[in-house]
């Protein structure tokens, strides 16, 4: 098995950008030079620290559609670096990674070096030797083993052997898990995107695993107010991850000066379905609200008190554009 191999002192870990040029949720208009401020700051560091920049999935929060514009800052940004960029579900197409995706573009322009298929990817030569990073990409399995002797014979000796994923994870506090936290033979760390809140990291057996969150904040919420953006840094000789303070903005300069909302358990309000149900809405477009009034009619809840003002916007709106 043939990969590339480079020379570099670890990972420097960036988690799900979900960049777009129109801003999601209540995010204020600056979003998207933000969130490429955000990436240059990454990417400068990663080069400063002498380290591999990785992205860990969702680097776009729309798949397609995405503007000019955007698709020529980001190979202006990305051009000098190449990072390594895992992808996520919303990097996808329903389910799919196809050739009209904005992630297909940024592959194409030669300007990053995308993870699209699972399994080993490359091979990072560190001064205390050689780690092989692999990948499950969104809608690949984490594996249960990695035959790493089998490896070895053919590439030489590993010290650390990595895998990046973007999947649910049974990390603590968090509802939707689908992986089980335990040992995966010939596997040193697992460390995942796709869960935005950081968790804690843990060690089953031989097998550390590590979720560092994201990078961007999208959700209106006290959590978000509370939580710097992070990049994580990986090496070789590290027993957690190494946090690193992304330069940002005040919450209240990237989001409108107002009240919060009630919260419930723990609000991961970014992953919630009912706003993946509003984006799916949005890609669909619908000129008629029909595919929206159907929405809504699955979805809210009349006891809630936003209910009749989510009912009452919905008729302003679509009784207007009859």
């Amino acid at each position: 098995m043939s990969l590339e191999v480079i020379k570099a002192e670890g990972l420097l870990l960036i988690g799900d950008p979900h960049i777009a040029a129109t801003p999601p949720g209540q995010r204020l208009s600056s979003y998207t030079a933000d969130i490429l401020d955000k990436l240059e700051a990454c990417l400068k560091h990663a080069k400063d620290l002498n380290m591999v920049p990785l992205l860990l999935g969702d680097l776009f929060h729309w798949p397609r559609d995405n503007s000019n514009s955007l698709l020529v800052d980001l190979i202006a940004l990305f051009g000098p670096y190449k990072p390594f960029v895992l992808i996520g579900n919303h990097d996808k197409y329903q389910a799919r990674f196809t050739p009209d995706v904005s992630m297909a573009v940024l592959d194409a322009s030669n300007v990053i070096r995308m993870m699209n298929e699972p399994g080993p990817a490359f091979v990072l030569e560190t001064p205390e030797g050689k780690v092989l990073v692999g990948a499950s990409p969104d809608g690949f399995p984490i594996p249960k083993e990695f035959g790493r002797e089998e490896f070895e014979q053919e590439n030489g000796e590993l010290l650390k052997v990595v895998w990046v994923a973007h999947h649910n994870v049974a990390f603590p506090e968090y509802k939707k898990p689908h992986y089980a936290i335990k040992e995966i033979p010939g596997i040193d760390w697992v460390i995942n995107g796709h869960i935005h809140r950081p968790r804690p990291t843990i060690t089953a057996g031989s097998t550390t695993w590590a979720n560092p969150g994201n990078i961007s904040r999208l959700a209106f919420t006290k959590l978000a107010l509370e939580r710097k953006p992070q990049a994580a840094i990986w090496t070789p000789q590290c027993i957690d991850l190494e946090k690193w303070d992304i330069p940002h903005r005040d919450f209240y300069e990237v989001f409108p000066n107002q009240d919060f909302l009630p919260e419930i358990e723990d609000a991961d309000a970014a992953e919630s379905k009912f706003l993946q149900g509003l984006e799916r809405l949005a890609w669909k477009r619908t000129h008629e609200g029909s595919g929206l009034k159907q929405f809504l009619e699955e979805n809210i809840d009349p006891e809630e008190p936003e209910s009749k003002l989510i009912w009452d916007l919905y008729t302003e709106v679509t009784d207007g554009n009859r």
